[in-house]
């Protein structure tokens, strides 16, 4: 996922000039953010940049911009056991996330770096 100041200007920058299709949007006023998914072909066949707009943000620094990498997995729960398992923590245990019913989780692997995981129709 990475942060961006308009999300606009960043949609048409990897569709337009990196030659992603624009595979999903989804606007979250009551949380003040919205998202935008892109990618060379459909999220199940690959994987997506998650674009995120917060609210009157226009700018980060590069250490601030970078949240996390974002996957669809089918079994969120063997997911996450199989984290535990290999020496990473579940930060986020599986639930629907703030403002909408699609089920995620937040892993840490070893050496810290955030993965959420999407659980993807299956």
């Amino acid at each position: 996922m990475l942060r961006v100041g308009d999300l606009q200007r960043s949609i048409d920058f990897y569709t337009k000039s990196m030659g992603m299709q624009l595979l999903r949007t989804t606007d979250r006023p009551e949380q003040k953010y919205s998202l935008a998914f892109v990618g060379f072909a459909e999220e199940s066949q690959q994987a997506a940049i998650e674009l995120t707009y917060n609210y009157g943000v226009t700018s980060y620094e590069i250490g601030t911009g970078y949240g996390h990498i974002a996957i669809g997995v089918e079994d969120i729960d063997g997911v996450c056991e199989r984290v535990r398992t290999a020496g990473g923590q579940v930060t986020r245990e599986p639930g629907p996330v703030k403002g909408g019913t699609t089920v995620i989780a937040f892993v840490q692997d070893p050496d810290g770096y955030k993965i959420e995981l999407i659980k993807s129709a299956g």
